[in-house]
């Protein structure tokens, strides 16, 4: 199956990814993760979509996508999971991030790109801050079974 963890910096995705993945033993791809595929990047993008059309019938993929251009890689099918916390939160995270500092082009960028996916469709909705993990974990496990 295809899990695809979608969301904006800083809100949970890799955190969520780890979690299900001690419960699925699949395989983690976080990003642009594909372009090692194959020298060619449209080479590498139409190999990992043949890979994740595979993958809905055999092992469990988790896809992390933090950019929307990459939602167009999920087949029909994958379960997507939208992540997201308080602006505030992924600020606090961010800055911990680096080390205690949050350049004010830094903070605008996380400002400007809050909310990007909240128009998308999805399956489960995982808001970080205020959701229990394992219960994510829990309610992904049922929709596979």
């Amino acid at each position: 199956m295809v899990i695809a963890i979608i969301g904006e910096s800083c809100v949970g995705k890799s955190t969520l990814a780890e979690e299900l993945n001690k419960k699925l033993c699949g395989e983690i791809i976080t990003g642009k993760d594909y372009l090692r595929l194959a020298k060619s990047e449209s080479t590498a993008a139409a190999m990992f979509r043949e890979k994740l059309s595979q993958a809905l019938t055999g092992s469990h993929i988790i896809y992390v996508i933090s950019e929307k251009e990459h939602l167009a890689f999920l087949p029909e099918g994958a379960i997507r999971i939208l992540v997201t916390a308080d602006l505030e939160t992924i600020k606090e995270r961010f800055k911990a991030r680096m080390r205690g500092n949050l350049p004010a082009a830094v903070e605008a960028m996380l400002e400007k790109k809050h909310g990007l996916f909240d128009d998308i469709k999805c399956d489960l909705l995982y808001v970080s801050d205020r959701d229990d993990l394992d219960n994510i974990c829990n309610e992904v496990a049922g929709l596979l079974s």
